[in-house]
């Protein structure tokens, strides 16, 4: 076993403040009247309960420690320490702004010291802060940041494609356009010849070599 992280994940949970689900429940009335429609009608009667059914499913981040996933590791490797690479971990979020969805994959490889970690348990990762409220720009760094504290490994590097439902179906309306973020650590940011290796690997375009956070 790896040591275990000193920093705690914060309690989002406020079991005191937070409204019931008979509560939860109205407030989806209230947004099914609001948009013009009676949520009594028989093809609404059961919408409240199952979109916070739903909720329950595409908020559950809130409720996980993120670096549980990663507290145990192996040692077993023969000496292995180059890159460790997983493409194309397909995640779905919510953004922060308009809770409409965020559909992408993401990249995350590291160099790892004396240890190495499952590769379920990066997905697992990634499943954790993709179940929450966000921003992409903000969950590439979390996920990087993360594996770099609890793993300590020579570097961290975590490459985010996605496309935002806030932009294609509405305001601007341009769908086919995704976002690129990209957030490097130890080698993967000092050392320009481990991070084209990695890119590479990865097949991404060059230019995210300039635009890591």
């Amino acid at each position: 076993m790896s040591r275990t992280s000193k920093t705690a994940a914060p309690d989002t949970t406020d079991t005191k403040t937070r409204p019931s689900r008979e509560q939860a429940e109205d407030a989806v009335r209230t947004l099914l009247r609001w948009a013009g429609d009676d949520p009594e009608r028989e093809g609404l009667y059961d919408t409240p309960s199952r979109v916070v059914r739903s909720y329950e499913e595409f908020y559950s981040g809130y409720n996980i420690d993120p670096r549980a996933y990663l507290e145990r590791t192996f040692e077993e490797t023969e000496g292995y320490d180059e890159i460790v690479l997983l493409r194309n971990i397909r995640f779905e979020s919510h953004c922060e702004h308009h809770m409409a969805p965020i559909i992408g994959k993401v990249h995350i490889a590291y160099l790892p010291r004396t240890r190495v970690v499952g590769i379920s348990k990066l997905a697992r990762l990634v499943d954790t802060f993709s179940k929450r409220l966000q921003i992409q720009e903000k969950m590439t760094a979390q996920i990087a940041n993360t594996i770099d504290e609890v793993l300590q490994p020579f570097g961290t590097a975590v490459i985010m494609e996605a496309a935002h439902q806030c932009m294609t179906t509405r305001g601007i309306h341009k769908p086919g356009v995704t976002m690129v973020t990209s957030r490097m650590l130890g080698a993967f940011r000092s050392d320009p010849t481990t991070r084209r290796e990695l890119l590479a690997m990865i097949g991404s375009p060059t230019t995210i070599e300039s635009g890591h956070l």
